[in-house]
């Protein structure tokens, strides 16, 4: 089929990837000059199946009180009067049980899990290099609160059957020597030994390379206007650059996506949440993170890429905002600075922001809308490069009329989505 893929970010060029090999002739469009320009672009370079973890979590609701008058807090919200927003915080809320979380961290590591793997033979079969490692992650808590808090964790881990290591302090030394100048903060960690570390800038700007001399077609600098078809089918993409047309269209414009689906009656729960990251250069080698390591306290991860450590987390509700905030930048330079103090040069750090696009209970959005040639690839949240080999995999599987490795069914519409009244000439809106 001619397939256009609408986003270049790692979720658009995976599914493009795999829809090429599948025997597609596809296109991709972006309005950035390059692929991985936005939320793919300085993410935190993890991916870490085992730490495949909703938001939504028991206890959540009564630590974001506590977090709004926190200068270093994880988590911040914008007061704002946008309905959406409301009607997502609330879903958001009622997923913060613990049945809920049990339900939606399986799925979350089921599909992640299975990226990994994809990522793995993907990497074996075209030799790909993004200053990749495979030396797991290792989460370190602060305090005995901490190490009894992950207990439910590690009760998912096992079920699921992913291994782990419980660390007392000098555990985490021995994986991270780094960490031996903070010791004294340490109480204790969670190690897991399958995840693993990457560029995922580098890496989607490489795959889109591959891509192309697969035969798939890339529109850069191209902005998406809107769709055009009926509610039971899509038949072309208004561009900058003109309608194209084709057999099917996949959305993986991120948090961008809700907006070009709803005049067709399609609502997606997805909301942007604004991440931010640090990018150091290591000055002292001795002192620097191995692999990743995830700072329990404000819910930021440390992570090695060849020769600089990514910082990388946070989570702020405030719309489509991309400035940079100081204080953001304060909370990542803290978390660094007391575990890995100088490893890198803060000085020298470029400070970025970025949006993800969040679900309510963290899964993604991955496979058939209710419009019949109209497929969806979005909603990953913080998790985009952990689970975007598999997502695309899956995604092609599915176009391709092909039974998908794991089980997907729960990806999908069914449970994301609901349908509206759809007028007769639906409105276009730019994404």
């Amino acid at each position: 089929m001619k397939i256009v893929v609408l986003g270049a970010g790692v979720i658009g060029v995976t599914s493009a990837w795999y829809l090429a090999r599948a025997g597609h002739q596809v296109t991709v469009v972006d309005r950035q000059p390059a692929a991985a320009m936005e939320t793919s672009f300085a993410n935190a370079g993890e991916i870490s199946p085992g730490y495949s973890t909703p938001w939504a979590a028991p206890g959540i609701p009564q630590k974001a009180l506590r977090w709004m008058f926190q200068r270093h807090a994880p988590l911040v919200l914008r007061a704002s009067a946008d309905p959406a927003r409301a009607g997502w915080m609330a879903r958001m809320l009622r997923n913060c049980t613990a049945d809920a979380y049990a339900v939606n961290k399986s799925r979350m590591m089921r599909i992640a899990n299975y990226s990994r793997d994809c990522l793995g033979a993907l990497r074996s079969e075209t030799g790909i290099r993004y200053d990749e490692r495979t030396r797991g992650t290792l989460q370190v808590f602060r305090d005995a609160y901490q190490v009894k808090a992950v207990q439910k964790d590690i009760e998912v881990l096992r079920a699921d059957g992913v291994p782990f290591e419980v660390l007392d302090a000098e555990g985490c030394v021995a994986a991270e020597p780094g960490l031996a100048f903070s010791r004294h903060l340490l109480a204790g960690g969670l190690r897991l030994p399958n995840d693993e570390t990457g560029d995922c800038h580098v890496f989607t700007q490489r795959l889109a390379a591959l891509a192309e001399a697969e035969g798939v077609a890339f529109l850069y600098g191209t902005a998406i206007h809107g769709l055009e078809g009926s509610p039971s089918r899509i038949t072309a993409v208004r561009t900058s650059a003109g309608r194209l047309v084709a057999d099917g269209f996949v959305v993986a414009l991120g948090s961008y996506s809700p907006a070009l689906v709803a005049p067709f009656g399609v609502k997606l729960p997805v909301h942007p949440v604004k991440g931010y990251s640090l990018t150091l250069p290591i000055v002292d080698e001795a002192r620097a993170p191995v692999s990743t390591v995830m700072d329990e306290t404000y819910k930021v991860a440390i992570t090695r890429l060849g020769d600089r450590i990514r910082v990388g987390g946070l989570a702020e509700l405030a719309g489509f905002d991309l400035s940079l905030s100081p204080r953001r930048r304060a909370t990542l330079a803290k978390s660094v600075g007391e575990l890995f103090g100088g490893a890198g040069d803060l000085d020298r750090a470029s400070f970025w922001t970025g949006l993800r696009p969040m679900t309510p209970d963290g899964t993604p959005i991955v496979g058939p809308s209710p419009i019949g040639n109209l497929w969806l690839n979005t909603g990953h949240g913080t998790l985009g490069w952990t689970m975007a080999a598999g997502s695309g995999r899956v995604l092609a599987d599915l176009i391709s009329g092909r039974t998908p490795e794991i089980k997907s069914d729960d990806l999908g519409h069914a449970r994301y989505l609901r349908r509206r009244p759809v007028p007769l000439a639906p409105i276009p809106q730019a994404a």
